[in-house]
């Protein structure tokens, strides 16, 4: 296309040129036959012809260059007015055809949310735009700052565990354990340990030394003294450690007995202490200490970091994985664009914050497109613009070469015609 243009103007510019040596030649070949009328009628409109021809040639020689090379004043008009004439043209642009009013109005009346969104539910589906989300996803995942992340994270956990009240945590608790009766299984379980350390023989022994020394220990007067000291003298450490044992293994295997009243008396007290338990405030209050004194010693830093390398790897991987795209995210963006179109509301805010945007690069840009008009002619020396012109307005400048040939051929019929007439 760009060829096929380019050799208009050239086609024009010899058209003219042959319309010009046909007025010439017809000039020349009608002189021997001026006397006659015809010959005389032809001479005068070839004549005419001829001049209106080579005026028209000046003339629009003279727009770009001096004819024939000779300083003629008046001529070569584009050159010696070039800065006059990028001037106006700059100025027309942003004042008249391309002003700030002009492009605001024609914004306005374009609607880009009607023309972007069915645009863009074509493109969704395109293998271009599946890789490029693909490949704007991983890059987002992957630059993301774990270490500046994780002070952040570890101040959050840290803060929900400081705003956790502790009463509250321990009451659950206790209801949670009263319910599902952890309170006997508590005491089976201590029975159980109990009973295993009661068997043991050096637990036997080691009560029966301890009960000869608590008899030792006794201060009786008279009768009393005397009754104790016969009663150790009949037993000894091991029947003593015996006794107590067998005692004491008694009073636990009782204890196991869920009828039995020690033990309900035993659980009523326990379970009466859990529930008074809200109501110590000292104790509380020190649950509470202990509770921010750990979370304040405590430096997950490391932890969360790790944590967060891991789930950025998992993220990787299942953004890249085959199944991502067209399971998870086009029909996320399809529902997304769904509800938006069904949103007048958001498409309005959308509309506007577009245009909001194009009129603001349009009011700091604006100045830009003169100057970049600017720029771009005053790269271009006169011998290169002269010939851009030439070819993009040279067919219509050319065709006033021919038709100047041709009016004045027929205008100088007429005034023949009617000089012969007179």
């Amino acid at each position: 296309m760009i060829s096929k243009k380019s050799k208009q103007p050239k086609k024009s510019k010899r058209l003219a040129s042959f319309s010009l040596v046909v007025m010439g030649t017809g000039f020349v070949a009608t002189i021997p036959f001026q006397g006659s009328f015809l010959g005389g009628l032809l001479q005068g409109g070839f004549e005419a012809g001829l001049v209106g021809g080579l005026a028209d040639w000046f003339a629009v020689t003279a727009l770009f260059r001096h004819p024939l090379g000779l300083p003629i004043p008046h001529t070569a008009l584009l050159p010696k007015n070039r800065e006059r004439m990028t001037k106006a043209l700059v100025s027309t642009l942003e004042n008249d055809w391309l002003s700030k009013e002009s492009i605001r109005d024609k914004i306005k009346q374009i609607h880009f949310t009607e023309k972007m969104l069915p645009v863009l539910e074509k493109m969704l589906h395109s293998d271009s735009v599946k890789k490029g989300a693909v490949s704007l996803v991983v890059q987002m995942i992957s630059h993301i700052n774990l270490e500046k992340i994780t002070p952040f994270v570890e101040k959050e956990i840290k803060s929900s565990f400081y705003s956790i009240k502790m009463c509250t945590v321990l009451q659950s608790a206790i209801n949670q354990a009263l319910i599902r009766e952890y309170d006997e299984k508590a005491l089976d379980y201590l029975l159980g340990k109990a009973e295993e350390w009661i068997r043991k023989s050096t637990t036997k022994n080691q009560l029966g030394n301890l009960a000869i020394r608590a008899l030792d220990n006794i201060k009786l007067d008279g009768f009393l003294q005397f009754a104790l000291k016969s009663f150790q003298n009949l037993l000894n450490e091991e029947k003593l450690g015996s006794i107590l044992q067998n005692f004491l293994l008694s009073v636990v295997s009782s204890l196991r007995q869920t009828d039995n009243p020690n033990r309900k008396a035993l659980l009523l007290h326990v379970r009466t202490e859990l529930k008074n338990i809200k109501d110590n405030k000292e104790l509380l209050e020190e649950i509470e200490n202990w509770k921010n004194h750990l979370i304040a010693d405590w430096e997950p830093a490391e932890k969360i970091t790790g944590i967060l390398q891991k789930a950025q790897q998992k993220a990787l991987a299942f953004v890249q994985d085959s199944k991502f795209v067209d399971m998870y995210l086009l029909p996320f963006l399809t529902r997304f664009l769904n509800k938006l179109k069904e949103d007048p509301i958001k498409i309005n805010i959308i509309e506007n914050w577009i245009k909001k945007g194009i009129n603001s690069l349009v009011e700091e840009n604006h100045s830009k497109i003169g100057k970049l008009v600017q720029e771009n002619l005053d790269k271009l020396d006169d011998e290169t613009l002269i010939h851009m012109m030439e070819n993009k307005i040279g067919k219509d400048l050319q065709w006033i070469r021919v038709n100047g040939a041709i009016c004045g051929f027929i205008i100088g019929i007429f005034l023949t015609g009617i000089k012969a007439l007179i």
